[in-house]
């Protein structure tokens, strides 16, 4: 019995054309094309999806966009310092050991304006896009706000359930910021070191890191936390970093001294 290539070579004769080649299938090839497309759908979704990832861990951890390392000045050798040591404490991430084995803790601490906030926020940007690394940033002043506020049980505005989930991932988060750490404060009520000592504490079972930003030198840094809460502190692989150069914030008051005139604000006077 003839197979369908005959008949079609032999109706190609009676048509006066040659008959084609038998087409060869290697099977082989035609795997590995498929295989090579394959791999380059699902390395483009893996890309996709990762970058979602990314995307919603940025969105999530309330940073500055513009803290980077590509927008920082590095004209005081202390910022010189403190970039390097930013750069070895990422660096330290790409070991799966180091990351699991303790947890680790940088306190920036210096006057205002001197880049302790953006050098922190470089720091967990650069974690967020190399590792998907999940971060919160947040000033102290402000959780301790809501944590007041959640005590009042006859609000309606479900103050004590927001409170309780941004504890919660103030616990989880693989990088936790705090920012403005007993700010305008000379010591901390006991129940706030005692919350605090307690977070930093669980975070410490979990091999979770921290980052603390202050304007307190670490003497008066360890009297406005509180005993129990610096006793914490001092279980962590502690990098100290200090901040003294010159401040990089636009200046409002001149140098210069401005004449007076005769309308000259005055504030209300108590007569």
């Amino acid at each position: 019995m003839k197979s369908l290539n005959d008949r079609i070579n032999e109706l190609a004769k009676s048509l006066g054309k040659d008959p084609e080649p038998e087409a060869q299938f290697n099977y082989k090839e035609r795997r590995e094309e498929f295989d090579r497309l394959a791999n380059q759908d699902v390395q483009k979704l893996q890309q996709e999806t990762r970058l979602q990832r990314v995307q919603q861990i940025h969105g999530k951890s309330e940073l500055n966009p513009k803290w980077t390392f590509h927008n920082l000045v590095e004209d005081a050798q202390d910022v010189v310092e403190a970039i390097n040591i930013a750069k070895s404490f990422i660096a330290a991430h790409a070991d799966p050991s180091w990351r699991n084995s303790r947890a680790h803790m940088m306190i920036f601490y210096g006057d205002y304006g001197r880049g302790k906030s953006h050098i922190a926020g470089a720091i967990a940007h650069q974690l967020i896009d190399q590792y998907e690394t999940t971060v919160m940033y947040r000033q102290l002043q402000t959780l301790l706000e809501m944590r007041f506020s959640s005590y009042d049980f006859q609000s309606n505005d479900s103050a004590p359930e927001k409170f309780r989930e941004i504890n919660k991932q103030l616990q989880d988060v693989d990088l936790l910021i705090l920012d403005e750490v007993c700010v305008n404060e000379t010591m901390l009520k006991k129940t706030t070191q005692s919350w605090l000592g307690s977070l930093l504490r669980q975070r410490l079972i979990e091999n979770k890191n921290c980052i603390l930003i202050t304007n307190h030198n670490l003497k008066d840094l360890e009297t406005a936390l509180g005993r129990y809460c610096f006793e914490s502190i001092k279980e962590y692989d502690t990098y100290k970093v200090r901040f003294q150069g010159p401040s990089r914030r636009k200046q409002v008051v001149p140098d210069y001294a401005e004449p007076s005139s005769g309308n000259q604000y005055q504030p209300n006077q108590v007569r």
